[in-house]
C-alpha cells in the first residue's frame, strides 16, 4: 500500500528516495502519529524506525520553517547519533526550508545557544546538553509539537533518563513518540509520568 494522506511535497521526496510504500511498522505507526496520538514504537533494527521519525516530523511541521522556536525535539544517544540523524533528515529536506540543528557536548554551548536563538525548526540533541541549555534559558520549547526519543535503549542509564523526563514538566501540550527495540521499565515510568494515554505500536521480528 502506498503512502496515503501525507503532504504532497513529502510524498514527492519519498518517491525521489525510492520509498514507494511503508514497511509494516511504518504503516502501523505513521497514521497514529499523524492523528495526534502519543506512541511507543517498538520494533527491531531494520523495521524503519528512523524513516518513520523523519516522515512523522516533516508531516507534522508541514515541511516548512516557521518562526524561531523549535517545533520538534529529538533525543539521541550521542554526538555520532545526532549527526547521523541530521544527515538522514537532510536527505529528505534539500528542497525544503526547514532548519535542523544538532546539540551535543562536544561543541561550545554559547555557540549552540546563539544558533538556536537565530531560529530552528528541528533540534536533535543529547539529553545532557539539551538539559543544560534549557536550564540556562537557551531554548524556547513553548512552540514544541513533537517530543521524540530515537533508539531509546540508551535511557537505561540513570543520567540521560533523568534529563529526558525533566523536560515534559515544562511543556503544556505536546505529542510524544518513543522508539525502541523493546518496551522496558523506563518506558513504563515515562508512561506513568507524561504518557498515560500513549499507544504501544509493536512489530516483531
Amino acid at each position: 500500500m502506498a503512502f496515503k494522506k501525507i503532504q504532497e511535497q513529502l510524498k514527492e521526496v519519498l518517491g525521489q528516495q525510492g520509498i514507494k510504500e511503508p514497511l509494516p511498522f511504518q504503516k502501523a505507526i505513521l497514521s497514529k502519529i499523524k492523528g495526534g496520538a502519543s506512541v511507543f514504537g517498538i520494533a527491531p533494527a531494520g523495521a524503519g524506525k528512523t524513516t518513520a521519525i523523519i516522515i512523522s516530523t516533516l508531516q507534522k511541521l508541514d515541511c516548512t520553517a516557521f518562526e524561531e522556536a523549535p517545533r520538534a525535539l529529538i533525543f539521541v544517544k550521542d554526538k555520532e547519533s545526532a549527526l547521523a540523524l541530521q544527515s538522514e533528515f537532510e536527505r529528505f529536506t534539500r528542497r525544503m526550508d526547514l532548519r535542523i540543528y544538532s546539540v551535543y557536548e562536544e561543541h561550545n554551548i554559547e555557540a549552540q545557544r546563539n544558533e538556536i536563538f537565530e531560529g530552528v525548526d528541528i533540534v536533535i540533541a543529547t539529553p545532557k546538553r539539551l538539559s543544560k541549555i534549557f536550564y540556562l534559558n537557551g531554548i524556547n520549547l513553548g512552540k514544541l509539537k513533537l517530543f521524540i526519543v530515537d533508539d531509546a535503549e540508551f535511557l537505561s542509564k540513570p543520567s540521560p533518563f533523568s534529563d529526558v523526563i525533566r523536560i515534559p514538566e515544562s511543556l503544556d501540550r505536546c505529542q510524544y513518540a518513543i522508539f525502541s527495540t523493546k518496551f522496558d521499565s523506563r518506558m513504563e515510568r515515562m508512561q506513568e509520568l507524561f504518557m498515560a494515554n500513549a499507544q504501544i505500536v509493536e512489530v516483531g521480528e
